[in-house]
């Protein structure tokens, strides 16, 4: 029995657009609200924009739905786990806060890709400051929440027969 009522190329486009709109609200946040990202906020729109192009060739290419909605999964759960890591960050008391870096632009100028992929995955000290909440969630918080709705989202495409209207 389908419970969709759409085609999962319809899916697909619409998993593309959530990714689209979440970059758009981080852009607004970033450009607009003048809050600077830290390293592991980058990370997170980088797992966006992937989760996001994998939903948009799926929904272009019209084929593989189960291979292309277990990458879009798997994409929004590596994400997941980069925001879960800034959600454990940020409720780490003062003292075991990891010290804070130099700026992301110095980093990519100055340090071996190695170290700066670490950095941007593991997260520093000003990754552990929240600048801002909505009903009590930080950004982090909500990016969590969206990457596990992503991944839900995907894993329903995988199950969504292409014969549906």
């Amino acid at each position: 029995m389908n419970f969709l009522k759409f085609s999962p190329r319809i899916g697909f486009f619409l998993g593309f657009a959530a990714c689209a709109s979440l970059l758009a609200v981080g852009a607004y946040l970033q450009f607009v609200e003048e809050l600077e990202p830290c390293p592991l906020c980058i990370s997170q729109r980088l797992a966006i924009l992937a989760t996001g192009v994998i939903f948009l060739i799926a929904g272009l290419h019209n084929r593989g739905r189960k291979v292309y909605a277990l990458c879009s999964a798997a994409a929004a759960l590596i994400g997941a786990s980069v925001s879960a890591r800034h959600v454990w960050l940020q409720h780490l008391p003062p003292e075991e806060v990891p010290e804070c870096s130099p700026g992301l632009e110095y980093v990519f100028q100055h340090f071996p890709l190695a170290d700066t992929i670490k950095l941007m995955l593991t997260g520093t000290g000003e990754c552990a400051k929240i600048d801002w909440t909505l009903l009590g969630l930080s950004i982090p918080a909500w990016t969590l929440f969206a990457f596990l709705s992503l991944a839900g989202w995907a894993c329903l495409q995988f199950f969504n027969d292409a014969d549906a209207v």
